[in-house]
């Protein structure tokens, strides 16, 4: 791990490029270093300098300056002299710097280069360089403020790390204006050396951070950031907005896995393996690390709402629903003794309708009851601004009730300047506070989902999957490869599907008629033939396909025909053979496939399977790296097919320990060879015992 404490609390800092004139980076920087506070020494370095600078004496050169213990430079100079410049500094034993200056490896050509030899200068001093193209840094506790931003946050538990400087300044500003503290902000930039996952590994021992907010445009290293996360995730949350394509798979996409997967999927399954709570807009962002920040967790899923609008209540109510939560149900104890302090018109049902004409004291009393019930798990309070509606009052009851209990309370205040004594109050007193129910719901969900990942202790169920022939399997690819072929015929994908243990419908590689009689005389009938080419991708629209073949005479034929149509469609082509399968009975239709992502590796999907696979669009993916049992159930279920093979409507419940048995084999490949780019099994069959693999497409 990099050690990162010169970068946010060092004991004297070099500007380099400081400045005198207004509205200059160099002076913005060096005036917010002053300006904020920062105890340290201060040396500011221009070439020009006449000795003294906003009343520090200033150095021509970073050398000048007589002390050998500066923990950070920061620069804002021109490219062109920026590495000779950290040259500079590691000679004097700087091992901190932050490059505020652009034009890099953003801009290309000379750029790029300049960008290459600071990551050499990087290497070569031992520097933590941060940058290039950055804003800078702060650090309310230090306290510190190296950057340009025109603002300085208030001390706060929130960590923010951004790849965009501008993003940064803009959170920056609206943070003021709404509250929000930090311990640390800051700026990446082009991540020539100190990347996203050095910083929030840095994080994780911090004690001033709380939760760790990041908005990112890529990945530094897929491998590493799992690693790095599944350690992280386990001590502190951490959230993250990714924005941008993920890199999922080939260039092209082939399978219907790939054509499935869409481009954040592998980016879901990656954040979801390692326990990073996923973003989905900058209001994701601040509203999870608020809650982070102030909220305790809650132990499970039940729910319990508080609402004077019954509207409201209902919008919650299904939005628990429809995300995975309950409303829990209320003991006929608690009902009755809520009855007691709830006019008629209102409801003891949950949610809980305690009128729009509630005093603050019928607020107080129900939660009061509410906090006796052993069975909840957290409790959203949601208000409308009526003309009975008393704030102070109600905001109060809440903070009464929050001391008594460990139990996560969130509000709803659905409204704006009638709350906004209210809503200080509440989150004075570490109670998250929402404008809309979806909201607070979305933020509940993840506060229990992070609950589940601190408590979590999963194996990788992969490496118990031994009974497989690595070495046969490896021939086969090597010998396709040796071909010239990017992709595997059916059955040689039958023979590495056989060397991993996965059950597949017997498929044999015939060149003359009379290898398909045989073959097909060999597996009994009824069988299925058709072209064997990776060349040509619709076989069955050039009658490359005949199924329900019944004799030897009945194959040979077959063979012919379809020869012979394959090259009257593609006369350029020369098929390998035809391939004789076994014809299977139906069972019930899954997907099993594997799209590789650059950055993650194997991205795992499971779903319904046949010929409506692509319309349907019942499929859930996840990261092969690391999966257990655990998570292969999660998802199973997370597809309506599951329900099929539970058993629906009186039928009989299909092989699923089959089906998962299938998906540890397939993972295990794919882990196994990194150059199998796509792999897609649809269908597989799903019996009442056992299943079996029909059409495997393998890319290589």
């Amino acid at each position: 791990m990099k050690d990162l404490t010169g970068l946010f609390n060092p004991k004297s800092i070099a500007v380099i490029g400081a400045s005198s004139q207004e509205g200059k980076v160099g002076y913005i920087i060096t005036t917010n270093l002053i300006e904020c506070g920062y105890g340290g020494n201060i040396y500011p370095v221009n070439t020009k300098t006449d000795g003294k600078l906003l009343g520090l004496p200033a150095y021509k050169t970073v050398s000048e300056i007589d002390d050998d213990n500066i923990d950070l430079a920061v620069i804002s100079i021109p490219a062109r002299f920026i590495n000779q410049t950290l040259e500079e500094c590691g000679q004097k034993g700087i091992k901190n710097i932050i490059v505020i200056t652009a034009g890099f490896k953003e801009v290309g050509g000379e750029g790029a280069k300049l960008e290459d030899e600071m990551a050499e200068i990087a290497k070569k001093y031992d520097m933590n360089i941060q940058g290039p193209n950055c804003l800078g840094s702060l650090d309310t506790n230090t306290p510190m403020n190296a950057s340009f931003a025109q603002l300085s946050p208030k001390k706060g538990n929130i960590a923010f790390v951004s790849q965009s400087g501008a993003m940064t300044v803009a959170i920056l500003d609206w943070s003021v204006s709404e509250g929000i503290g930090f311990s640390k902000v800051v700026s990446l930039g082009n991540k020539v050396d100190v990347s996203e996952i050095d910083l929030i590994e840095y994080l994780a021992t911090d004690d001033q951070t709380k939760v760790i907010l990041c908005y990112l445009e890529g990945i530094s290293d897929g491998e590493r950031f799992l690693e790095v996360m599944r350690r992280v995730t386990k001590i502190k949350p951490v959230v993250i907005l990714k924005a941008g394509s993920s890199q999922a798979g080939a260039k092209a996409v082939s399978s219907h896995t790939g054509a499935l997967a869409g481009n954040d999927s592998a980016f879901d399954a990656a954040f979801e393996n390692c326990g990073v709570m996923r973003a989905r807009s900058m209001n994701d962002l601040f509203d999870y690390g608020l809650a982070f920040s102030k909220s305790s967790l809650p132990t499970g899923k039940k729910v319990a709402v508080i609402t004077n609008a019954g509207g409201g209540g209902v919008l919650t109510a299904d939005k628990i629903e429809d995300i995975g939560l309950e409303l829990v149900d209320l003991t006929d104890q608690t009902k009755s003794e809520l009855r007691a302090v709830i006019p008629d018109e209102g409801s003891v049902e949950n949610p809980i309708d305690v009128l729009g004409d509630a005093p603050a004291d019928r607020y107080k009393a129900t939660l009061d009851i509410l906090l006796e019930e052993d069975d909840i798990d957290s409790i959203i309070i949601m208000a409308c601004p009526t003309a009975s509606y008393d704030p102070e009052g109600v905001g109060n009851a809440i903070v009464e009730a929050k001391r008594k209990t460990d139990i996560p309370i969130l509000v709803v205040n659905m409204g704006g300047p009638t709350f906004n004594e209210e809503n200080i109050l509440l989150r004075e007193n570490n109670i998250p506070v929402c404008v809309f129910p979806e909201t607070a719901v979305n933020v509940l969900k993840a506060l229990e989902r992070y609950h589940t990942i601190q408590s979590e202790d999963q194996e990788s169920c992969i490496d118990k999957v031994q009974d497989t022939d690595k070495e046969e399997a490896a021939r086969i690819i090597e010998e396709a490869k040796q071909k010239g072929r990017d992709a595997l015929l059916g059955s040689e994908a039958y023979q590495v599907a056989k060397a991993y243990g996965i059950s597949a419908a017997p498929i044999i590689l015939a060149t003359t008629k009379e290898e398909a009689g045989q073959a097909a005389e060999e597996m009994q009938y009824p069988v299925v033939l058709k072209i064997a080419s990776d060349k040509i991708l619709h076989k069955t629209d050039i009658g490359g396909v005949v199924v329900n073949i019944n004799s030897k005479q009945e194959a040979e034929d077959t063979f012919e025909q379809i020869m012979a149509s394959a090259k009257e469609a593609h006369p350029d082509v020369v098929p390998d053979g035809v391939e004789v399968q076994k014809m299977m009975p139906k069972g019930h239709e899954i997907l099993i496939g594997m799209l590789r992502d650059a950055q993650f590796g194997p991205i795992i999907g499971f779903g319904m399977g046949g010929i409506y696979v692509n319309l349907i669009n019942d499929v859930c993916f996840k990261l092969g790296s690391g999966i257990s049992d655990e998570v292969i159930d999660d998802q199973i279920d997370s597809t309506k097919i599951s329900k099929l093979l539970k058993g629906y409507r009186g039928e009989n419940p299909s092989d699923i320990e089959a089906v998962k048995d299938t998906v540890k084999r397939v993972t295990k490949l794919t882990l196994d060879f990194p150059e199998i780019l796509e792999l897609d099994i649809n269908p597989v069959f799903v019996y009442e015992d056992g299943c079996s693999a029909l059409d495997i497409k393998i890319k290589i």
